[in-house]
């Protein structure tokens, strides 16, 4: 029998009606939505579709030259209340009997009344550049009353959105398009279930715009055949730190006209480059990622819609910056680690505030310019504590994408000092909290765009251990600069990739601003990706380009925890 599906959501009184009425005879084969009120009487909500379904028979003769019906009774019957509701409503008929015994009737069809069954309650869909070769996916998929691994989900696709056949090209959540799809609409249909078998509503989406054509080869593609597997053994860690440049900052009139000039504006929409990132990301196969500038609404719609669903089943954690719309997010694979703890630290308004910077914050503080300018920046450090599952390791992750302007390299230096202090409490903490049995169980992985080039005081500090009070760095403001201060850090550290000559390439700046720090006693390297050639980097003058989602490239590492 067919069904009139009904949902009331908890907290409020609307009630949403939704069935499919077919008649061969009278050519008619709709969906009817309906949104009314709970208390609304039973009479007035069938007057409404009654209405509704006249004036849609009514159009669908005239075009197929039928006489419609001289009559179109809508009406609930029940064994109880036969076929007089009288003033019910709805909420009274689900409060006092059993909804599955009343039938809805639209000319000769009877339907089932279903009350909250699985139900679709946000769907977005996809992006205006859909490419072939590049994963597409709906977004913000909310499914109320349901689950989304007792759901079936189909992808068509026609040359034309108005069409009525469509071709079934994939099923899942996830389609892979491929070149045969170019120049063809997709269309997304989903049926929630839920573990017992009941189904919602079907709901369906069509792409406004068709398939393109790939890019072309990218550089990253070449990269990930170095990652087609993940890393198998459980003392194997591959780690990637990521600046995808956010929205917000690619599609400002400052970055067409000046930062990105060189790029044509196509390139430069979060529409082309979120598929090719996200494909980027994926292939690598990673068990950690550590990215930066991560538009909060990408995080929530396309970051988790993919990462955190199978194949892949990550965690992810965002932390904005300070009241900005992007910031930092670390991804760890659900099978290969347990969460014990995460931190999420802005640095400015606690540096002041936290004891453990008392030393370093009463050093700086006297200079009152200083001590403003530090204070006020959004800077975020973001730390995660993992248990490697199998095992007695530990590893706390930390990424941080610090503070940019040219003449702040006293401040990011600082900063660095700040997170080092944070992270030394953080592992010590961890030490006790969780009875860690010794210093040689736990290891360190610091990532993130730092801003800073080898031959400056960071690196020093993190592979050297010491930032002397003599460094350039603390002079790099004459107004604010830093005296009579050092910085130290405990942990034995290096960089997994070295110094090597370009992470970041545009015409305005081309260099080494992103690390993956590693505590080299913890851990050794297995291997690295390879990066991009400069041949590659300047192609198209520079990136982001057709073939670089971002001005930032990916920096990939396997690591081993060393045993005893």
């Amino acid at each position: 029998m067919e069904k009139v599906y009904l949902r009331n959501a908890s907290d409020t009184k609307e009630l949403d009606i939704v069935f499919r009425f077919v008649n061969e005879n009278l050519k008619i084969n709709r969906e009817f939505n309906f949104r009314r009120q709970m208390n609304e009487p039973i009479d007035a909500i069938l007057a409404r579709i009654q209405s509704n379904i006249i004036g849609r028979l009514a159009k669908s003769c005239k075009k197929s030259k039928i006489k419609p019906p001289a009559e179109i009774n809508v009406k609930l019957l029940s064994d109880k209340y036969g076929e007089k509701f009288n003033e019910l409503t709805f909420e009274d008929l689900v409060v006092t009997q059993d909804i599955s015994n009343v039938k809805l009737q639209v000319l000769d069809t009877v339907y089932d009344l279903v009350f909250n069954p699985p139900w679709i309650s946000s769907l977005k869909f996809l992006p205006s550049c859909i490419l072939a070769g590049f994963v597409i996916y709906p977004t913000n998929v909310q499914i109320q009353f349901g689950e989304r691994q007792f759901s079936k989900a189909v992808w068509f696709k026609a040359k034309k959105p108005t069409d009525t056949d469509w071709e079934v090209c994939g099923e899942g959540f996830q389609y892979l398009v491929t070149p045969e799809d170019i120049g063809y609409h997709l269309k997304f249909v989903v049926t929630p279930g839920n573990a017992l078998g009941m189904t919602g509503p079907v709901v369906e989406k069509i792409t406004n715009s068709a398939v393109q054509e790939s890019p072309g080869r990218c550089p990253f593609q070449d990269r990930q055949r170095h990652t087609t597997n993940s890393l198998s053994e459980s003392n194997e860690i591959r780690v990637v730190s990521y600046n995808l440049l956010a929205d917000l900052y690619a599609s400002s009139d400052y970055a067409g006209s000046t930062l990105f000039s060189y790029c044509p504006a196509k390139y430069l929409q979060i529409d082309y480059r979120k598929p090719l990132f996200i494909n980027e990301i994926i292939g690598y196969n990673s068990d950690i990622l550590c990215l930066q500038e991560v538009d909060q609404r990408i995080f929530d719609f396309d970051l988790k819609e993919i990462l955190e669903q199978p194949p892949y089943n990550y965690h992810g954690i965002m932390a904005p910056k300070g009241k900005c719309a992007e910031g930092v997010a670390i991804f760890f694979r659900n099978s290969r680690f347990d969460l014990l703890d995460s931190q999420i630290l802005h640095l400015g308004s606690n540096i002041p505030a936290l004891p453990v910077f008392e030393s370093l914050w009463n050093k700086i503080k006297v200079n009152a310019q200083l001590a403003e300018r530090i204070c006020e920046r959004s800077t975020t450090l973001q730390t995660c504590l993992l248990r490697i599952k199998g095992t007695d390791n530990y590893v706390l992750v930390a990424n941080t994408h610090l503070y940019f302007h040219p003449d702040a390299d006293h401040i990011r230096l600082l900063q660095m000092g700040f997170s080092m202090l944070f992270v030394e409490q953080s592992i010590s903490k961890a030490i006790k909290d969780f009875n860690i049995s010794s210093h040689k169980n736990i290891g360190l992985i610091f990532c993130g765009d730092f801003n800073s080039v080898p031959e400056c005081g960071i690196y020093k500090l993190m592979t050297e251990q010491l930032a002397e009070k003599t460094l350039e760095d603390w002079q790099s403001n004459a107004e604010q600069a830093v005296s009579n201060v050092e910085l130290a850090q405990p942990f034995k550290m290096a960089s997994a990739y070295g110094a090597p000559e370009y992470t970041h390439y545009t015409t305005l700046f081309a260099g080494c601003l992103d690390y993956v720090f590693y505590q080299n006693d913890r851990f050794e390297v297995l291997k690295v990706v390879p990066l991009p050639t400069e041949e590659e980097l300047k192609a198209n003058t520079a990136i982001p380009s057709a073939v670089f989602p971002s001005d930032h490239v990916a920096l990939v590492a396997d690591l081993k925890f060393k045993s005893d």
